[in-house]
């Protein structure tokens, strides 16, 4: 096997200076700029015809769609009865670890062990601050106790005003009616 030898090819002056691609290149840019301002000259005109864009908040809104997910509520049967028992799932399930549950077990005397209800939330409470909104607890939830709102604005003005308990949380999500009347007489 022998060596094969190169020679390189000798450039021209303008092939040394590089004139050949900086002159394409200038061409190049020089055609993309005039493009470009006839397209936005084009589309002033065109936006000119249209009526504005602009939404007067608050007084119009955003109409979100049904696979919108807002922040999560607690819901309590027609019978006013928290749906929640605590289970814990939601926690457990929470990427961020946003929600905090102390379950609490009920009474010897109430009428909801009886039911065959062990127990409750004592305190139940979601960090909106840390929750990233992505519906797994609502996905989890075996008793469909916590939703999704289709509300995008949250308002506070300190961090603990984000923390929302469950009294709170309630108040948000109000009522679903319990298709199944598992805790209760029929």
């Amino acid at each position: 096997m022998g060596i094969k030898v190169v020679r390189r090819p000798k450039l021209s002056f303008t092939e040394r200076i590089y004139l050949g691609p900086i002159v394409k290149g200038l061409r190049l840019t020089i055609g993309h700029f005039f493009g470009t301002l006839t397209d936005v000259v084009l589309r002033r005109k065109q936006h000119e015809r249209k009526t504005a864009t602009t939404m007067q908040y608050p007084e119009e809104r955003w109409d979100f769609k049904d696979n919108f997910r807002g922040a999560p509520v607690l819901v309590s049967d027609q019978f006013d009865r928290m749906k929640c028992v605590a289970c814990q799932i939601c926690e457990f399930v929470c990427p961020p670890k946003a929600i905090t549950i102390w379950p609490s077990e009920f009474d010897e005397s109430a009428d909801d062990v009886e039911k065959g209800v062990e127990k409750y939330p004592e305190r139940f409470e979601i960090d909106m601050l840390r929750c990233i909104y992505c519906g797994y607890c609502e996905e989890s939830c075996p008793e469909e106790a916590i939703f999704l709102l289709q509300e995008a604005e949250l308002v506070g003005r300190t961090k603990e005003e984000f923390v929302f308990d469950r009294e709170k949380l309630l108040a948000m999500g109000g009522v679903r009616e319990d298709r199944a009347l598992k805790w209760h007489n029929k």
